[in-house]
């Protein structure tokens, strides 16, 4: 097919592969499968690769506690389990509070997200199925464990916030199905207020009628003594409005215009944000929210070299989470002093949990060779106890494979450091990944699919990418819209001192990534193939010219931009990795993954890719690997992720180390 858009010819051969549920794209699909699960199936390295990684997941995984009233809340995946559940500490013992496990026969229930009320005597639970991430809203009473009759569904990503009596909440929810325009249910996120133990038909609405359908609620909270309400709305990556609302009042704007974040709570009756306001690193301000004009907000963090990530407030302190180069440290200030937490050189700190009528806080933290650790704090104290964490695979010492941090320049010149997990020297296997993009950061986290690739002598590398926020909202602006190009030079260049420093030949180079990774791999593979000896390419964007056609990608148009604008098109198809697929080329053997059910990015990118590869790279190899009963990622069971990285691992490791 070939249609002109603003004057130029686009050829867009493997349209017809749009639409998943026509006949002959399931047949194509089923093929592609038997396909991809013969040479998978047949690699030598797949059946020990996957023992490995049932071992390695087996840890299981922990996240980051929240304090509430006598209890401290967070999610654990035990050994065994499919997936993680809510627990609950109080005085010492702990107890599963919440637990999606027997909900689906395959595992494939999850907790999408969770939140406690000001006493933590209630917690708003949403859990959805088969990575689809349209949560059902529950409520579970915590002293005794019992989930109430109240249901509310259409929560996708919801934020929610209890009333100080919690005997009702304020939350977001997506329209019912033929309210809306087919294909809008996904947008149009609007506030209602729940009273518990009522009908979810009878709420009341509060908020979003007369905004922009994309703009989502991105946090709600309420002062502790009830008097205000303050609404976060995300309206793309770089703007954020804030609204206010007095009592039972309506929600009056109290921050609504310039390209600047807002991130505003209460804590107790204070209202903190973080914000990029006249700071690209970020800073923590107070607000009155009688007098809520950016003129008048009290500075109680300054902008610093590192970047502010995070900030959380105990009794008496406020802890934050500051980020230099992609690594986390942690400062504690109160009224009379100053200092930072001791954490380990190359770590990142997943959460900071407090709460103002506490004096404990708690750090947890991830490390690219040690599962997650949570730690309590007492900030008047100093040290750090602590109390729960992961252990480490049996069999894997984190000392063999050591972390560092280095610096090249990219192609206009920019220092970008990169991070170094695996073998000291000499050349060999090196799996690269990166994301550049949304303002989010790549930094030192526990990968377990890492560790069977390590121990085979692999070297992983990550390289702090523009688009992201290692180095604050400059970062992130210098990789998106026109300056999209930036993040795949810096990918490149990433690449190319690799292999000019010896760690390996481009035969021995693998990359890897997901989503906007995905979109990075699917870039770097059309422009500079000759440098890569495989690629992983996971549920991935790459027909830029008309993405936002499909699921919720019209969220993304303030990172991208929009085809609808002839300017916007340009740099779209400049990139397009689909759109650059030349016949004839050489193309790495390349393992495309995608999830039927995805709700973010829609599978027909890669089922696209994967048609246009085969028919211009013949005698090369292109595999498209579909999970049924999967999404983006999110929430997928153990039982799904280990085959899914067993077959990316062994590809990566039987491609890079000429295994026959």
């Amino acid at each position: 097919m070939v249609e002109v858009v603003h004057g130029v010819e686009i050829h867009d051969p493997y349209r017809w592969l749009e639409d998943e549920t026509a006949p002959e794209v399931q047949a194509w699909v089923a093929a592609q499968q038997a396909y991809a699960r013969a040479y998978l199936d047949s690699l030598p390295e797949r059946p020990a690769i996957e023992t490995r990684l049932r071992e390695v997941m087996d840890v299981g995984a922990l996240g980051p506690s929240r304090p509430r009233g006598r209890y401290r809340f967070f999610l654990r995946r035990e050994p065994g389990a499919n997936q993680a559940c809510l627990w609950v500490a109080e005085g010492g013992r702990e107890r599963v509070l919440a637990d999606p496990n027997p909900l689906s026969a395959d595992g494939a229930s999850a907790i999408d997200w969770w939140y406690p009320s000001d006493d933590g005597e209630l917690v708003a639970v949403g859990i959805s199925e088969a990575g689809s991430e349209d949560s059902v809203l529950s409520l579970v009473e915590t002293a005794s464990g019992r989930t109430l009759p109240d249901r509310i569904d259409r929560c996708r990503w919801s934020a929610v916030a209890f009333e100080p009596d919690a005997k009702a909440f304020l939350y977001s929810r997506g329209p019912l199905p033929g309210t809306v325009a087919r294909g809008e249910e996904v947008y149009h996120r609007h506030i209602y207020r729940h009273l518990v133990g009522t009908d979810p038909q009878t709420d009341q609405y509060l908020f979003g009628r007369d905004r922009d359908k994309t703009h989502f609620p991105a946090a709600l909270s309420i002062s502790a003594d009830g008097r205000w309400t303050v609404l976060a709305l995300d309206c793309g990556t770089l703007r954020t409005a804030v609204f206010l609302r007095s009592g039972t009042g309506p929600f009056v704007p109290a921050f609504d215009g310039p390209e600047q974040r807002v991130e505003p709570w209460f804590a107790g009756d204070r209202l903190l944000a973080m914000t990029n306001l006249d700071a690209p690193n970020w800073r923590l301000v107070e607000i009155d929210p009688e007098h809520p004009e950016a003129e008048r907000w009290r500075e109680v963090i300054p902008e610093g070299d590192d970047v502010l990530v995070s900030a959380a407030a105990s009794r008496g302190a406020i802890l934050a989470h500051r980020m230099r180069a992609g690594r986390s440290r942690v400062e504690v200030h109160d009224a009379d002093m100053r200092y930072e937490v001791p954490l380990p050189a190359f770590c990142t700190v997943l959460g900071v949990g407090a709460h103002t009528q506490l004096e404990q806080a708690y750090v947890t933290l991830d490390e690219f060779t040690r599962p997650a650790r949570t730690f309590e704090l007492h900030p008047a104290l100093g040290p750090l106890d602590e109390i729960d964490g992961m252990p480490s695979p049996p069999g894997f010492d984190p000392a063999a494979y050591p972390v560092r941090q280095e610096w090249y320049t990219s192609r206009d010149g920019t220092r970008v450091p990169i991070f170094l997990v695996g073998r000291a020297s000499g050349p060999g296997p090196v799996a690269m990944t990166g994301y550049g993009g949304f303002n989010l950061p790549r930094t030192p986290q526990w990968l377990p699919y890492l560790v069977p690739f390590l121990e085979a002598g692999g070297l992983f590398a990550l390289p702090s990418l523009r688009g992201g926020s290692e180095f604050g909202e400059s970062w992130h602006q210098a990789g998106m819209l026109e300056r999209k190009q930036n993040v795949f030079d810096d990918f490149l260049a990433a690449a190319e001192w690799l292999i000019a420093q010896g760690w390996c030949t481009s035969s021995e180079l693998g990359i890897f990534g997901r989503s906007n990774g995905g979109l990075l791999v699917g870039a770097a593979l059309v422009q500079r193939p000759e440098l890569f000896g495989a690629v992983v390419c996971g549920v991935p964007l790459l027909d830029m010219v008309r993405y936002e056609r499909f699921k919720v990608a019209q969220l993304w148009s303030p990172e991208y931009g929009t085809a609808a604008n002839r300017e916007h098109f340009r740099w779209l198809h400049a990139y397009s990795p689909y759109h650059h697929v030349r016949d004839g080329v050489s193309y790495p053997p390349v393992l495309i993954t995608t999830g039927e059910g995805d709700s973010r990015v829609d599978p027909m990118h890669a089922r696209k890719m994967a048609a246009r590869l085969q028919a211009a790279n013949p005698d090369g190899l292109t595999m498209l690997r579909v999970d049924t009963r999967a999404g983006h990622g999110q929430g997928k069971p153990v039982a799904k992720l280990v085959p899914e990285e067993a077959d990316a691992w062994a590809f990566l490791l039987h491609q890079l180390t000429g295994s026959t």
